[in-house]
């Protein structure tokens, strides 16, 4: 019986990949990776058999119980088996329902920590999660809620947080903006939106929870975007807001 390593992959680029997932990846006889790993992480595993299991919103995707029966067979076979996973395994990546799998297979397992979205993003602007005397508190959200799953409050979640992170979020722009204001938040709380954090083609603005639905409409965003609200947001939103003010009077 082989280990089968839960490996986190990053926000994107390859060469935020940890040592041990890079070293992992080089003795690996097989992978199972996401749809939104780079192709240069995956070249890593340059010995193993490549499997694409990815799963994205709107688009044909692979079934979750098809990929714990495939690292438990996968387990059976080979010595080192790795499971190539976007961010963090352990947030937001449905890496309990795998671990679940593995032990009731008696399969041992391992889980490589890797960078999650949040904090890429948040390098990419420049701007901390966190900040003496104005954000003590940081919560990590999704509004999306899978067939058959019971609603979560992650509406109440956001109101009580200084710093809001909202992971795949960007489909559903104007339906936070409104739920968030229906529930006592300003609609001029402050909005950076971060999309292909880390990678050369990101791109970052900022907005207000009232304009949300417009600016990432505007956007027309393709690749994985991260939504982040709070007052650390605050000056560079005014920033960009006076910098349209001023592009519209002199036009």
């Amino acid at each position: 019986m082989g280990t089968v390593y839960l490996v986190g992959a990053g926000p994107g680029a390859p060469d935020l990949l940890t040592l041990r997932a890079a070293k992992l990846l080089a003795q690996a006889d097989i992978v199972f990776y996401d749809a939104l790993v780079h192709p240069e992480t995956i070249a890593l595993a340059e010995h193993a058999e490549k499997i694409p299991v990815g799963k994205r919103c709107g688009k044909a995707s692979t079934a979750q119980r098809f990929i714990n029966k495939r690292l438990v067979d996968a387990a059976q076979k080979y010595q080192i088996v790795v499971r190539l996973k976007g961010g963090d395994p352990m947030l937001f990546g449905r890496a309990q329902e795998e671990i679940e799998a593995l032990e009731n297979a008696s399969i041992q397992y391992e889980i490589v920590p890797g960078i999650t979205a949040a904090l890429a993003a948040s390098a990419d602007l420049g701007i901390s999660l966190t900040r003496r005397g104005i954000s003590r508190s940081v919560t990590f959200v999704t509004p999306r809620v899978g067939p058959g799953e019971a609603e979560n409050d992650w509406v109440q979640s956001v109101i009580g947080a200084d710093t809001v992170a909202l992971y795949m979020a960007s489909g559903e722009a104007k339906e936070i903006s409104a739920r968030l204001i229906s529930a006592g938040k300003s609609e001029n709380t402050p909005v950076a939106i971060v999309e292909n954090a880390s990678l050369s083609n990101r791109r970052t603005t900022f907005s207000t929870l009232g304009n949300l639905g417009a600016d990432i409409a505007q956007l027309e965003l393709s690749g994985p975007a991260l939504i982040l609200l709070g007052e650390v947001y605050r000056q560079h939103a005014n920033q960009l807001i006076e910098e349209v003010i001023l592009e519209q009077l002199s036009a």
